[in-house]
């Protein structure tokens, strides 16, 4: 996986490390001429050093080398600016001059700048940085050896950590991984045999295996970074990404070993329990985040997690404690830094409005989302607030507000539309939704997600061999897309037609998901279409167990009340009502059978 699963974590070395990443890996050469930050350097004065022994020459270059370089002849001012820096003798001069070379979209004469700076200052860091940083650019990967050994032994002992992990990032746009993986592996020989850094060393190494498609060795690395000391949270985060692939499943012990030591971030913790989620694990999932929000109760970071995990399995009033003490938490540690990155207070009150919604009480959902002040989350927050509108008979009025949401990125219109044709399809309309969306696939007849949401539109509308055509599409751009042979493998049993060929076409996606029980709840059903009672059963009831919801229940109920256990059945409709009363699976199953439940 790429390095955004790492950033996602919000762990903060990680995060340093990532942020050190892409300082380093960033695409110098894509840099423009005359951008605010090359116009600041320009006019910025001279450094104390340089002031000290200005003479008149040294000033004529400088300001000549800005104003060629801030005239658009690039190249002369950084070879201007690199002559005097070479006679002065000043680092300041050296960055300047590289950082024009590199903005003048040169990469030769960046790489000279960088190589001149490091020829004048060899124990200069930031001299071998750049010089690394334009070798990687200009594909020279060979050639990064060297420097990323004299980086490495030039950087303070608090640095070189930090820089190891950000490796990876540095060499994730080199199009040969066995090399990246070759020359890395050679220059972090040493760093495996430090105590200090041989956890990290094996991390990075691990990740480029990893990257490379060597799986097996990846693992290796991981259990060698963890032999180097158990308590470092650099090889559990690899095996973290292992197992959370699905790649090797023995990378779980090497996570439950790290939870174990005194050290064990609460970061890891939330990590395992969403892979676990991801398993369709939930108990062990909530396991996890127990033993985290015992072992630090004051941490809001598992509390909001927790909620988040409580609030999909809609055990409501154990999540609206959960967020509760997040809250609450979250408040006394008002002044710092969000624990979710800046965006846990609105998720907060965005799942404690689900929770209101649900309820019925959408007066509390509103004021909760309006609540909510965050500019970025404006667009979301406007679907949520249309979503509660239909759900009050006022979808006109929920269709104008996503239209007027304010648009602050270039895929929001993409976004709004998509909004648009979910409250269509999910309130009555969905002819005049598939209408919307086909409109749209006339501009961009490859689009993955409005393939998938027409289809949906389709079905709803009783378009079935155009749903079909559309999902066979999204199949053939995407044969990788679950959710697709999923819809169509469901709507074939649903019907009852083509049951061998919707069964196929649900074993595709399980083999795709394993752990998704909405998938196993369509197996199950195909089962039971196909008269196999016994194995729909038993494949409803562990999907039911491992993801409540009222559809799983509604489809459960009605295999329980074939068998004869109409008790059984009773009561896991029950449950259902009691999460989603309005399920339009659960009521029409229940209007089918002439069914009316008591309380």
């Amino acid at each position: 996986m790429s390095l955004d699963y790492y950033e996602s974590m919000n762990y903060r070395p990680f995060l340093a490390a990532a942020l050190l990443a892409a300082a380093v890996a960033q695409p110098v050469l894509a840099r423009t001429p005359g951008a605010p930050a090359a116009r600041a350097a320009a006019s910025a004065p001279a450094p104390a050093r340089v002031q000290a022994r200005m003479d008149a020459r040294l000033m004529y270059e400088l300001l000549l080398a800005e104003l060629l370089f801030g005239q658009g002849e690039t190249r002369n001012g950084a070879d201007l600016m690199l002559d005097a820096a070479r006679r002065a003798d000043d680092e300041t001069l050296f960055k300047r001059a590289t950082d024009m070379a590199i903005q003048s979209r040169s990469g030769a004469a960046a790489l000279d700048a960088a190589r001149t700076w490091h020829q004048a200052r060899p124990r200069s860091a930031q001299a071998v940085r750049y010089q690394l940083q334009v070798l990687v650019v200009l594909g020279r990967v060979a050639e990064t050896g060297a420097a990323l050994r004299d980086l490495l032994a030039l950087l303070p002992a608090d640095e070189k950590e930090p820089f190891i992990i950000a490796l990876p990032a540095l060499y994730q746009r080199v199009p040969d991984r066995a090399e990246a993986l070759r020359v890395v592996d050679q220059a972090l020989q040493g760093s495996l045999h430090n105590p200090e850094l041989a956890p990290a060393a094996w991390s990075t190494i691990g990740r480029l295996r990893l990257a490379a498609g060597d799986t097996a060795g990846a693992m290796a690395a991981a259990i060698l970074g963890q032999t180097a000391r158990a308590d470092s949270e650099w090889p559990v985060l690899l095996a973290l990404q292992l197992f959370a692939d699905a790649q090797a499943p023995d990378a779980e012990p090497l996570i439950q070993r790290y939870l174990q030591t005194a050290q064990a971030k609460p970061e890891v913790y939330v990590d395992y329990a969403r892979a676990l989620v991801a398993a369709g694990r939930l108990p062990d999932a909530h396991a996890q985040l127990d033993a985290m929000t015992q072992r630090q109760p004051d941490n809001p970071r598992g509390w909001l997690v927790k909620g988040a995990l409580l609030t999909d399995e809609r055990h409501d009033a154990e999540a609206e404690a959960a967020l509760a003490r997040y809250l609450q938490l979250a408040a006394a540690r008002s002044g710092q830094p969000d624990a979710e990155g800046g965006g846990g207070l609105e998720q907060a009150h965005m799942m404690l409005a689900l929770i209101a919604e649900r309820r019925g009480d959408h007066a509390r959902a509103e004021e909760l989302l309006r609540a909510v002040d965050s500019p970025g989350q404006a667009l979301s927050i406007a679907i949520r607030r249309a979503q509660l509108l239909a759900k009050q008979g006022r979808l006109d009025e929920a269709l104008q507000l996503v239209r007027t949401a304010p648009e602050r990125q270039p895929e929001d219109e993409r976004v709004k539309l998509l909004a648009e044709a979910q409250l269509l399809r999910e309130n009555g309309r969905p002819a005049q939704a598939y209408e919307l969306l086909a409109g749209e696939l006339e501009q961009d007849p490859d689009d993955e997600a409005l393939l998938y949401d027409a289809a949906l539109s389709a079905d709803r509308a009783g378009q079935w061999p155009e749903m079909e055509r559309l999902l066979r599409r999204v199949i053939e751009l995407n044969p990788k897309s679950p959710e697709a042979y999923n819809a169509l493998g469901y709507s074939l049993a649903d019907r009852g037609q083509r049951l061998q060929d919707a069964k196929a076409l649900i074993e595709q996606a399980v083999q795709l998901a394993p752990g998704d029980s909405y998938i196993q709840d369509s197996l199950g059903w195909v089962e039971f279409r196909l008269g196999n009672v016994a194995e729909a059963r038993r494949l409803l009831q562990d999907a039911y167990k491992r993801r409540p919801d009222p559809e799983i229940a509604a489809h459960l109920g009605e295999v329980l009340w074939t068998l004869g256990e109409h008790d059984a059945a009773r009561a896991i409709w029950r449950e259902g009502q009691r999460m989603n009363a309005s399920n339009e699976t659960l009521v029409k199953t229940l209007k089918r059978l002439q069914i009316k439940l008591t309380p």
